[in-house]
């Protein structure tokens, strides 16, 4: 038996954090017990235990639960505290290694003041700097630090730590993020330098929508920094900004997360005296600094560009190989003055470099060589591309003077499929890289143009997939934390991108539904209470904000007022220059309206909060009412004949119990009319093939997906797709992007145009959450009073002979779930499932029947039999089952 994977509120050890009451989680894995039979916590002040803070005793049954154990202790400012789990099987007993978290700066005043250069340009990037001495060895020692709007730290002229892009992007009008760093090994007894190098980033950049602005947070460059060491004597010395540091110019000229990053390395680096400037105190004030809650951003992977390419246009471009978030890593030794200009793109066209379609993102890098040999990347900014375009060079260009560094926030991959197809491999590939390179610090719509926002529609269709492809607990939380944080600013209603920056507008049906459909997936994956009790005022104060439209328009218990985006980029709308599809948004809305508000009450159930579960379930079921009245005849017609519209009449429970196989029927319809190709957008796409494997029509489901001519998922990587497109034909069957200048109609009819065009957008990606739930069957258990988080689980794989196999691994926070099928050449179907230590799984098994079924070579006992599929619950460990699959009328030959 092995205890692994020990976080405290879904970080490894993290230091620093937002963190007042700690929760505990752990994984129990490699035994061959099924059940635990007691557990233990123990908490110290110190890493012998011999300082205990608490002691859960041994407590015997399942009482001390691995998802989410909330010891009740208090907690001090700069305080490091250790914990370990013991855990014990019917045979089997483990302790696991020693896990720590340390508090921040908490409620404690700062003894520290925010300083900016001295001098009148605020667009010139400063490096702000002092020495201090320390009169022994220190044995521990932290910084408290924040610089605005970007900071690069570095002690005695090495980096410290190896984060990007700190402090990170949020809601900065509402709260500002500090960071701790642990400096023990850095510091050295007598002269230390301290030295933060400040870029625009997000605060005082050009950051926004439509094009962004500059300064929209702020517009100057500012810093705040406490170092506490202490020495070997038990002494403290604490070094704080104030007017007594330094500035310099700094080496980059200019820094943008659209427009890239100029670099002059004749400007030195290293800190001289006779260059120095003064600093002044900046009154930014201290009360909206609180800990972190982002995740650290990490260079996580790399790669080496594949070729270089000479284009008809005589341009020298990189190919990477894959549409990848981060930057270019390179070695020169350029004559002095040499301008390197690196280019960054996502496609070709005709051959030739190409970028129209990041619309007024420059995108660039320059580099002002000093003469001298360096390896060179940017400080204060990414991109989103696969090519690079490379001006200046001097020399032969060798690939191995090049590295692809990929940046995201660190997480841990906890999802895998694989299949008999190689081209939905690749889907599943394309998904996860998408999901990487849109995670970084916030969740974006794309990583490439003049954008990179928090829009809440991609990220409420996509939430399912991201949390079964990585572990997003704590990313996904800090991005609620934003939401809820600018809602309140503009009465409950949610802003369609989060942070709000220059765009504050909102209110748009499934775009702000992400403030409760979030927060309800990331309690059914993870099973912690935390993040309903954290978001539980923003859910509500989002169905309470629909409510009030509502009233104000009628009180007809429908959503029929404001702007929405409708069924965003569907391909049915009657107006081709439209990008909302051809369901109504009056529809769509009120749908919404009607799910919001049930997962409301669901969330207040889990809350304990009776008196509201009663007010929003009854609420649902009003709205649910008025739809049915609205929109369904007595006969049971429903009045939206579109795929979506079909799609949330039956996902959200819309449809009148009487009426619901007519509804699946005319669905079934709908997609024969439509020559069984998807039609949808961003709003019916994450529940097309979830509604139709789940309502018998399981061969359409896998027929949309292995589609491969336009409109389908294949389409995309039949064309060398590696990441997910926006659109589902960004690109046209001969490769080529429409022009921005042709403004021409695409083969659908509707007009598109590479300014609204990104190769690297992951909302259609969220087929993946269908091949995990209903492919191969991992779903948890989620019901009003069952236990989430996969505690306990229901595998339902619904395979279909277009694929001969399919294959899930999935790390959840109760343990490994694996399940996968086959068919042999004679129909035979085997499924293998792995259920994980202390958890139970309802498996359902499709088409056929109990004396047919062999489990691990022996007859199948003690199951249900409904109809043709039967159910079995079992605990942990491997199960094999083998049975001749019935054959049916197919729906769709």
């Amino acid at each position: 038996m092995k205890l692994s994977h020990l976080k405290t509120s879904h970080v490894v050890n993290p230091l620093g954090f937002a963190i007042d009451k700690p929760t505990f989680s752990w994984i129990v894995e490699d035994t061959d017990d099924t059940v635990q039979t007691a557990a233990q916590i123990l908490v110290s002040r110190d890493g012998d235990f011999d300082q205990l803070l608490f002691d859960s005793g041994k407590v015997d049954g399942p009482g001390i639960d691995s998802l989410a154990y909330r010891p009740p202790i208090s907690l001090l400012p700069r305080t490091r505290y250790f914990w370990k789990v013991r855990v014990w099987g019917e045979s089997e007993y483990a302790e696991s290694d020693i896990a720590w978290f340390e508090t921040a700066k908490m409620d404690e005043d700062w003894q520290a003041a925010w300083i900016t250069p001295d001098w009148e340009d605020k667009q010139r990037h400063p490096i702000l700097y002092r020495y201090f001495d320390l009169p022994a060895q220190a044995v521990a020692a932290r910084a408290y630090i924040c610089g605005l709007g970007l900071y690069h730290f570095e002690l005695n002229g090495n980096k410290v730590g190896a984060e990007y892009l700190t402090p990170y992007c949020n809601a900065y009008d509402q709260w500002i993020q500090y960071q701790t760093f642990d400096i023990s090994d850095q510091l050295r007894p007598g002269s230390n330098l301290v030295s933060v190098m400040l870029g625009n980033g997000w605060y005082k950049g050009r950051y926004g929508a439509n094009g962004g602005a500059t300064d929209f947070y702020g517009d100057r460059f500012a810093l705040i920094c406490e170092i506490h060491a202490t020495l070997e004597n038990g002494d403290e010395i604490i070094v704080v900004t104030d007017p007594s540091w330094q500035a310099q110019t700094s080496p980059v000229l200019e820094s943008d997360i659209f427009d890239g990053e100029t670099y002059d390395a004749r400007i030195p680096k290293n800190v001289s005296p006779d260059k120095a400037f003064g600093v002044k105190q900046v009154e930014l004030g201290t009360r909206r600094l609180e800990a972190r809650r982002s995740l650290p951003v990490y260079i996580n992977e790399y790669i080496k560009p594949v070729a270089v390419l000479h284009t008809p246009a005589g341009e020298t471009v990189l190919d990477m190989g894959q549409n990848m978030t981060g930057w270019l890593r390179f070695r020169t030794s350029a004559p002095a003055g040499t301008h390197l200009h690196f280019q960054f793109g996502e496609e070709l066209q005709s051959g030739n470099f190409f970028r129209d379609n990041l619309r007024s993102a420059k995108a660039e890098y320059v580099y002002i060589a000093d003469g001298m040999d360096a390896e060179v990347e940017p400080y204060f900014t990414f991109y989103g591309f696969r090519y690079v375009k490379v001006s200046g060079w001097v020399g032969d260009l060798s690939l191995d003077d090049f590295t692809g560094c990929v940046v995201y926030s660190q997480m841990d991959t906890t999802g895998e499929i694989e299949t008999s197809n190689a081209k939905v491999n690749q889907l599943f590939k394309n998904a996860m890289w998408s999901q990487k390179g849109n995670f970084l610090d916030i969740p974006t719509d794309c990583p490439q143009r003049d954008e990179r926002l928090g829009w809440t529609g991609d990220l409420q269709v996509f939430s399912g997939t991201a949390c079964f492809n990585m572990d997003s607990a704590a990313f996904l939380s800090k991005f609620a934390y934003d939401l809820g944080k600018e809602q309140a600013k503009i009465g409950g209603m949610v802003p369609h991108i989060v942070p709000m920056s220059n765009l504050s507008k909102g209110g748009s049906a499934a775009w702000g539904d992400v403030a409760t459909i979030l927060p309800w997936n990331l309690y059914e994956f993870y099973g912690d209470i935390d993040i309903l009790d954290q978001q539980f005022d923003s859910m509500r104060a989002w169905v309470d904000y629909i409510k009030r439209v509502d009233d104000a328009s009628g009180g007809r218990r429908l959503w029929t007022e404001g702007e929405h985006f409708g069924d965003w980029l569907a391909l049915d709308a009657s107006d081709p220059a439209s990008r909302k599809g051809g369901t109504p948004p009056d529809f769509i809305a009120s749908a919404f309206y009607c799910y919001s508000a049930r997962l409301v009450a669901k969330a207040a159930r889990v809350l304990g909060k009776t008196e509201l579960v009663d007010t929003y379930a009854r609420l649902s079921a009003e709205v649910k009412a008025a739809i049915q009245r609205e929109y369904f005849t007595p006969t049971g017609r429903l009045a939206v004949p579109t795929q979506t519209g079909y799609l949330l009449a039956l996902f959200m429970d819309l449809t009148p119990d009487e009426h619901r196989e007519r509804v699946q029927n005319d669905l079934i319809e709908r997609l024969k009319q439509d020559n069984t190709h998807l039609r949808t957008g961003f709003v019916g796409t994450p529940y097309l093939c979830r509604v139709l494997s789940n309502i018998g029509a399981n061969d359409l489901a896998y027929k949309l997906l292995l589609n491969e001519d336009f409109p389908s998922w294949l389409y995309a990587v039949n064309l060398g797709a590696t990441t997910i497109w926006e659109r589902w034909n960004s690109l046209n069957p001969d490769g080529s992007m429409r022009s921005p200048r042709l403004n021409s109609h695409d083969p659908d009819g509707s007009i598109r145009s590479a300014k609204m065009n990104s190769l690297n957008h992951y909302a259609y990606g969220s087929i993946v959450e269908w091949m995990f739930r209903d492919m191969c069957g991992l779903n948890p258990s989620s019901g009003e009073d069952t236990v989430t988080g996969f505690r306990s689980a229901r595998i339902a794989p619904k395979p279909d002979k277009s694929l001969q196999w399919a294959r899930a691994r999935y790390h959840s926070a109760a343990g490994l779930y694996e399940s996968g099928w086959r068919f042999d050449e004679a129909g035979h179907l085997t499924i293998e499932i792995v259920i994980p230590f202390n958890t139970t799984a309802t498996v359902v098994l499709p088409d056929t029947s109990i004396d047919e079924i062999s489990i691990n070579g022996h007859p199948l006992c003690d199951a249900e039999q409904t109809g043709d599929t039967v159910a079995v619950t079992l605990g942990a460990g491997s199960h094999r089952f083998a049975y001749l699959i019935r054959e049916k009328n197919e729906v769709v030959s």
